[in-house]
Order: structure tokens, then C-alpha cells, then sequence
């Protein structure tokens, strides 16, 4: 991994918290990812909701298990029968555009196929998803730009250090846009397969 190279000054501290920054940032982008439909059934698109469960909110994937029998059908187990009336309120109110049944064991969503225009809407808000990512690990290198920079002229490092670690920190913030773009990529096409 790139973080192992880095250990010890100032400059090579500074790099090393940038580039952990960018892999969440990164991997932030993926997990939203996962919430958006495309057409299959996966608890990722419901286990994030949140749930009013005995006066404060919790998230579904604490209350419930998840089955998933068929590409479009998705079944919601509560761990708690009482849960269900809040489970299927949760699940309504959301965007996901679907209607939840409940046979007082286990709450059934049946995922309608995706129209055309539905999947042109969603690849919009997954590229939407993607430049805030983006945008997030620029500001991550302009941080740490700033922060070399105030070491350098606090004379804790030097001007060509300070050039090679704005070189590195380049590289770095391309390879992670860089993710981000081939994950918008797999994205889009998954949304779009018809």
C-alpha cells in the first residue's frame, strides 16, 4: 500500500494523513454508490434507511435480516415483529419509489424494472456523487498544500522538499480521482445494462 512508504517528517506525515483522507474519500463514493437501484434487489438499498425504533433512529440493517429470492424481490426479516409498521413507514417515505408489503412476518419489495428515463435520472445523481467525491479530494491536497507550506515557511522544511512533496501530492490526488472515475465508470454502465 502507498501509506507504508511514508514514515517520519513533517512532509512525509503530512502526505501520509492526506492519503488516508483520500481513501476514505474514495471509499465513501463507492458505498454511496451501492444505494443507488439498478434494477436488482440488494439490501444495500434499504439497510441505510433510517428507522424510528422505541423513540430514537436507527438504521434498518440493526432492526432486520435481508433475503434477496428473486433479481427484483427483496424480503425484510425484523429481529423484532414489532418493528414492522416502522420498517414499512421507513421504507415508503424514502425515494426509492416503492411499496413495501408486510404479511406480518417479513416485509416483501418487489423492484419494478427500470424505465430508460429512470436510469438517465440515476446516472445523473451518481455523477453528481462522483464529482463531490472528487471535489472532496482536491480540497484534501489544497489542506495538505497548505500545510506544507506553512512548514516551509516556518523553515521546517525545505523549498525542494516542498516541490517534491506538491509533485507527490499530485500523483496521489490523480490516482484517487482517478478511482473515483473507474468506479463512476462500472456504475454507470451497471445502470444503463438493461
Amino acid at each position: 500500500m502507498l501509506a507504508d512508504r511514508y514514515a517520519g517528517d513533517v512532509t512525509e506525515a503530512t502526505i501520509l494523513d492526506a492519503l488516508e483522507k483520500m481513501e476514505k474519500a474514495v471509499e465513501h463514493v463507492q458505498v454511496q454508490f451501492t444505494t443507488v437501484r439498478t434494477g436488482r434487489a440488494t439490501p444495500a438499498l434499504v439497510e441505510r434507511l433510517l428507522v424510528e425504533y422505541y423513540g430514537s433512529t436507527v438504521p434498518l440493517l440493526q432492526l432486520a435480516g435481508f433475503q434477496v429470492p428473486e433479481a427484483r424481490q427483496l424480503l425484510i426479516k425484523p429481529h423484532d415483529r414489532a418493528t414492522l409498521v416502522a420498517i414499512e413507514k421507513a421504507i415508503r417515505d424514502s425515494d426509492l419509489g416503492v411499496n413495501p408489503s408486510n404479511d406480518g412476518v417479513v416485509i416483501r419489495i418487489n423492484f419494478p424494472a427500470l424505465t430508460e428515463e429512470r436510469r438517465k435520472e440515476y446516472v445523473k445523481v451518481v455523477k453528481h456523487m462522483a464529482e463531490d467525491g472528487r471535489v472532496s479530494v482536491r480540497s484534501i491536497r489544497r489542506d495538505a498544500r497548505k500545510h506544507l507550506e506553512a512548514a516551509e515557511k516556518a523553515s521546517e522544511i525545505s523549498a525542494d522538499e516542498l516541490e517534491r512533496a506538491e509533485k507527490e501530492m499530485e500523483k496521489i490526488t490523480h490516482d484517487h480521482v482517478e478511482l473515483i472515475d473507474k468506479a463512476l465508470g462500472r456504475k454507470e454502465q451497471e445502470l444503463l445494462e438493461v
